[in-house]
């Protein structure tokens, strides 16, 4: 059986080589019995070990050799108001973080904002990291969502499980990158209508089935 805590480091680990964060910065999580495995606070994910992997509970007490990432509290707050999330990732993304830092929402410019669950990619309004006041901001930002821009901070994917959440984080950054680059026009951007998002999020629910199973990724929310 696989270590779930070698299955969080791992996946630390192909976030920063997917170029989605650099350093210490950003964190993963997975799900798991009544709390999740995160990744520890302030600690190059090549030099750690699946051992220094941090548990955390629900109710908010950590387990194991290495404190839990200084952000543990938004990852808590959100297995607990979507059960439909089984993998955390937040990265420092370089894209997704210029665009937080404007403070404005991603509207449809483009179909593919709609695997996130909506007509846009909301931004959770700033606070402080690793306080209450943030996970609250970006639990409002993830209503009906499963990603979020973080003012002046990053950005916030969940997924089913690990691989989804990265291959989420990745198309998310993607994403951002196409609309920075349209940004960097100059030119009205010209947005998809209400009703075509909603076509295309119905679309959605059934993108990448096979064989009748669940999506292949993509938001339950």
């Amino acid at each position: 059986m696989t270590d779930p805590r070698a299955e969080v480091l791992a996946t630390a680990r192909a976030m920063n080589a997917a170029g989605l964060n650099r350093g210490t910065a950003g964190n993963v999580s997975l799900r798991h019995e009544d709390g999740f495995f995160v990744t520890p606070t302030g600690m190059d994910y090549d030099e750690s070990e699946p051992a220094d992997i941090a548990f955390v509970g629900l109710d908010g007490r950590a387990e194991g050799r290495r404190k839990p990432s200084s952000e543990w509290r938004f990852h808590r707050d959100i297995y607990a108001a979507r059960p439909e999330a089984g993998a955390i990732i937040h990265t420092h993304a370089p894209f997704a973080t210029a665009l937080a830092c404007r403070g404005e929402a991603i509207p449809p410019f483009h179909y593919m904002i709609a695997r996130f669950g909506g007509a846009d990619i909301r931004c959770a309004g700033y606070a402080t990291f690793g306080t209450q006041e943030l996970s609250d901001a970006m639990l409002a930002a993830l209503r009906e969502r499963c990603a979020c821009l973080m003012a002046h901070h990053g950005m916030v994917v969940f997924g089913a499980d690990l691989k989804q959440a990265l291959a989420l984080a990745v198309e998310f950054e993607a994403l951002c990158e196409q609309y920075w680059r349209l940004l960097a026009l100059g030119q009205p951007v010209r947005l998809l209508p209400d009703d075509e998002m909603q076509r295309v999020q119905a679309k959605f629910c059934d993108y990448g089935r096979q064989d009748g199973g669940a999506p292949a990724a993509g938001p339950q929310a």
